[in-house]
């Protein structure tokens, strides 16, 4: 085997330097030295850093968990896993261990900017639900909210004269991130409690009512929310750690 190979293809040898060619002229190349540089810096960030200690029974719980979903509690089943998967038993602890680390990671370096980064982000996170009733013109509109106003149906007038396509769940749209409406819609609904009708709203050569159905605030004790922005920052984190760094691609014979 020759040793200044990458890779083996049946029985050729294919040296780094065509490797990383092949990628360039793929168009892989700035990608896949950027998963290099982004794994550089995480294992360095990770190994050199002594506040991310990991209790070892939440990893063995883990890799027993991992079994059990994947169907491998027979010992041999899970060897012959790691096998197809080109790994060991100690490079999977090592896996385990580390996804536990880069959790920790993740937290710890958004716990300081995490509510300032919230503030930033809440009119996008805040979300609404709403109806709408959309027809050709003004007029219309104000024809619609008068008979909704004297006691009519909003949801039968959606299903009968609304031009959008949610008319057959009788206009209603689902939760829409308040930073996603255009200002005047957005402004209207900031002003109405739930159960306001909004409007007529030109939007684009439409016009529509709104109806207000339900605030859904975004906030930091939604777990699910909190994760995604401590990745989301985490991500930066990484982008500048990297950009940072002098980088020169140097291949020799």
């Amino acid at each position: 085997m020759d040793s200044k190979a990458l890779l083996i293809v049946d029985d050729h040898p294919l040296p780094l330097r065509d490797c990383l060619r092949y990628l360039q002229t793929a168009g892989k190349l700035q990608g896949f030295i950027g998963d290099i540089l982004r794994q550089y810096v995480l294992e360095r960030e990770l190994e050199t850093r002594t506040d991310l200690d990991v209790n070892p029974a939440m990893v063995e719980q883990a890799v027993v968990d991992f079994r059990l979903q994947n169907k491998l509690t027979e010992p041999q089943a899970f060897q012959d896993w790691l096998a197809r998967n080109g790994s060991t038993y100690e490079v999977f602890h090592k896996q385990i261990l580390g996804s536990f680390k880069l959790e920790k990671l993740k937290a710890q370096l958004a716990e300081a900017r995490l509510q300032e980064y919230f503030i930033e982000r809440k009119l996008m996170l805040d979300r609404v639900v709403l109806s709408r009733i959309v027809v050709d013109s003004q007029e219309m509109a104000e024809e619609l909210k008068s008979q909704i106003a004297e006691g009519g149906s909003f949801e039968e007038l959606a299903r009968e004269y609304s031009k959008s396509d949610d008319r057959v769940a009788n206009g209603m749209m689902g939760p829409v991130s308040r930073g996603a409406m255009p200002d005047v819609l957005r402004a209207a609904i900031d002003s109405v409690q739930p159960g306001a009708i909004v409007g007529p709203v030109q939007i684009e050569n439409y016009w529509a009512l709104f109806r207000l159905e339900q605030l859904l605030p975004a906030t930091l004790e939604d777990n699910q929310l909190k994760q995604v922005m401590q990745t989301e920052l985490f991500d930066r984190w990484l982008a500048e750690k990297i950009q940072a760094m002098t980088v020169k691609l140097q291949v020799t014979e």
